[in-house]
């Protein structure tokens, strides 16, 4: 008997009607930094009101012990176990576009059987392009726009210009492999990366979710409310502009990416190399040294020193 890693609702393409259909890729863990798509994913799932239309055998991709699920114990026993779940849900866009959404853990182990299986899923719905949101640190500052690198498995479907030039050695991910494998087999894929400030990869960072979102709307044909998005995303401006405000030797790092990075703006508007002679980035230590409080205080209440518990930055709590 042969195994099946996804098991696809009976009559679920009712939910959807006929016509061209996009399914969007959000796979979280390694492609996620700031929870960028993460947040994109369940901004879609909230507004479209959605049910799930196809199951992932999580117990055969996933790998508990290096990503040990959350559960509560309560006084004397264990209970509320958040079992991990990697489903695809039928979602309808602002518009009334029908679409499929495709989100839980990246598979840990057999990325091509879980290629073939969501094929099965492409195939079954008549999907005719597949659209994936990620998002990597990088050495880059909050206070620039947010930097997209946008791919896909034919040069047509490609949205917008990489800031790359020539080949990278880049870790996998089941993502990029699945967008391989379905170009292999005949079926668009696409998608779009955002570059998150490293120094930030670890908190929620909602305005990289929404420029993720709108070259969704352009890359998946569809049409999305971001109002409440860009309002967490103002709030979130707020409060690292509030520490910055207070945290004198924090901001000077911060100055320093910008540099660089304009440094890499004016090089690549002048057909240079990307890559400023003479203007080192700050490693990642040098980073995480002056964001390492400042990262713990970015929590529900915002940025308090007293509140949150801060000490300068570089010394414990």
């Amino acid at each position: 008997m042969v195994e099946r890693l996804v098991h696809i609702v009976d009559d679920a393409e009712e939910l959807l009607g006929e016509g061209a259909l996009t399914m969007v890729v959000v796979l979280s863990g390694f492609l996620d930094a700031g929870k960028s798509a993460e947040l994109a994913a369940k901004h879609l799932e909230e507004i479209g009101d959605g049910k799930v239309v196809a199951t992932f055998d999580i117990d055969a991709l996933y790998d508990y012990r290096a990503r040990r699920p959350p559960m509560s114990f309560m006084h004397d026993h264990y209970g509320a176990y958040e079992s991990p779940r990697l489903v695809v849900r039928a979602l309808r866009d602002t518009g009334g576009t029908p679409y499929l959404l495709m989100h839980g853990p990246e598979p840990d182990i057999r990325w091509e059987g879980f290629a073939r299986a969501v094929r099965e899923v492409v195939e079954r719905f008549g999907v005719d392009r597949v659209v994936g949101l990620g998002a990597v640190p990088m050495a880059v500052p909050h206070t620039r726009p947010v930097a997209i690198t946008p791919h896909g498995n034919r040069h047509e479907l490609v949205h917008g210009r990489s800031p790359w030039q020539g080949e990278l050695r880049v870790p996998a991910s089941a993502q990029a492999v699945l967008e391989v494998r379905l170009g292999e087999w005949g079926h668009d894929a696409l998608g779009f990366v955002a570059h998150i400030p490293h120094y930030l990869a670890q908190m929620e960072y909602p305005q990289a979710a929404v420029d993720l979102l709108e070259n969704l709307e352009i890359g998946g044909r569809l049409t999305i409310d971001l109002t409440e998005l860009r309002d967490a995303a103002r709030i979130t401006a707020t409060e690292i502009d509030e520490y910055l405000e207070t945290h004198e030797d924090v901001a000077d790092v911060v100055r320093g990416l910008e540099q660089q990075y304009d440094t890499f703006r004016s090089a690549e508007e002048a057909g240079a190399s990307l890559l400023a002679e003479g203007e080192p980035l700050p490693t990642g230590e040098e980073i995480g040294l002056q964001f390492e409080q400042f990262l713990a205080g970015l929590g529900p209440d915002g940025p308090d020193d007293q509140a949150a518990g801060f000490g300068e930055p570089g010394e414990g709590n």
